[in-house]
């Protein structure tokens, strides 16, 4: 072959290397970023429902039918509450925990099914008995649908959930924040189902939708509120440290609570890109195009940390088997803070599960720092 020829056949490989490198990053930060995101997260195996009896059921035996504390299980048609792990002899490749409830469908043995963080199903007034309304929050692209259990404070918590859930995921705290007599708005946002689709089709882990909390805020302090208190869970927790650095009504914000935050999206992306059968070798790539197809940047997520922008009181929950989110920011974000920051430390829960790995411990956090803050 001529040095010419070859020359321009080896620049023609490349370039097709170089194609099919971009394609191989765009189809992976989709399939990490795409929204709504309904997959299961890592560390969620499916298991086998393998017995059932009156308040109990017996699971494949996994480190997530192990973890301690309060889950929902999930199947086709099915959700069903399990409690704690019981005494006594279990069969070596299987688990027996307190089988709380079956909110819908039917557990029988042979049923796959997932651990999920969510434990009660439908809205507040369904699936808690609470007052309930549906409400819109305008939001820049639309219409944001919430629910509002009232309260008599005049302090309102806004909840925001995170990555894989929806708006049923902070029901887990509605019970307690109305025996607190808080108003909650709990709220769906862009990428939500009945709420507007962003407009390149992916979520930008809080780095636009935060947007739509900003827009809440307002809601809230047009509806009565005087303060609010922002609690978000995973990309809804740094949806709230984005509000609570450049929220326009932002001195009205008197406090956060952060469960799981997201604060090393690259970390994020790509353990989401694998969760979604992302080849090893295609993570870099998808992370370089996440940040060229959402514009995230690590210096603008980190620029809400610093001392200078987060200047409410917040408490933060998190733990070191969250892997999709890593612990190691949250502590260096706490220690960066010690004078505003609270960090409560949770072992043996996944992500944006802190409440269920024990939850009267969370609720006796949250209530002493809610207290000032009413």
């Amino acid at each position: 072959m001529r040095p010419a020829t070859a020359a321009a056949a080896a620049a023609t490989t490349l370039i097709g290397v170089g194609a099919a490198a971009v394609a191989a990053g765009r189809y992976a930060s989709a399939a990490a970023l795409r929204a709504p995101s309904r997959q299961p997260l890592p560390g969620d195996p499916r298991l086998t429902v393998h017995a059932t009896a009156p308040g109990r059921v017996t699971l494949t035996r996994s480190l997530a039918s192990l973890r301690p504390g309060l889950y929902g299980i999930e199947g086709p048609g099915l959700h069903a509450v399990v409690g704690p792990v019981l005494d006594g002899a279990h069969p070596a490749d299987a688990v027996v925990r307190r089988l709380e409830r079956v909110s819908h469908g039917s557990l029988e043995p042979g049923t796959r099914v997932r651990f999920t963080p969510r434990v009660h199903s439908g809205d507040p007034g369904h699936a808690l008995g609470l007052p309930c309304r549906d409400v819109t929050v305008p939001g820049e692209l639309g219409g944001l649908p919430a629910w509002f259990v009232p309260g008599a404070r005049t302090t309102w918590v806004i909840t925001v959930h995170g990555l894989g859930a929806t708006r049923e995921h902070p029901m887990n705290l509605i019970p307690f924040l109305h025996a607190q007599r808080l108003p909650v708005l709990d709220l769906a946002y862009r990428g939500d189902d009945g709420a507007p689709r962003p407009p390149d089709g992916l979520g930008h882990l809080g780095d636009s939708e935060w947007r739509d909390l900003d827009a809440a805020v307002r809601y809230a302090l047009h509806h009565g509120a005087q303060r609010v208190v922002l609690h978000g869970w995973s990309t809804g927790a740094s949806m709230a440290l984005h509000a609570a650095a450049h929220c326009a009504l932002r001195d009205r914000i008197s406090g956060l609570v952060l469960d799981s935050p997201v604060l090393d999206w690259e970390s994020t992306v790509r353990a989401l890109a694998r969760a979604r059968r992302t080849p090893a070798p295609l993570l870099p790539l998808a992370v370089r195009a996440a940040q060229g197809r959402t514009g995230l940047h690590a210096d603008r997520l980190r620029s809400t940390t610093l001392p200078a922008a987060l200047r409410m009181p917040t408490l933060l929950f998190h733990g070191p088997d969250d892997v999709i989110a890593p612990w190691r920011p949250s502590r260096e974000l706490a220690a960066r803070n010690p004078g505003m920051i609270a960090l409560h430390t949770v072992r043996h829960a996944p992500h944006a599960a802190m409440w269920n790995a024990d939850p009267a411990r969370y609720e006796e956090a949250l209530r002493r720092f809610l207290i000032p803050l009413m």
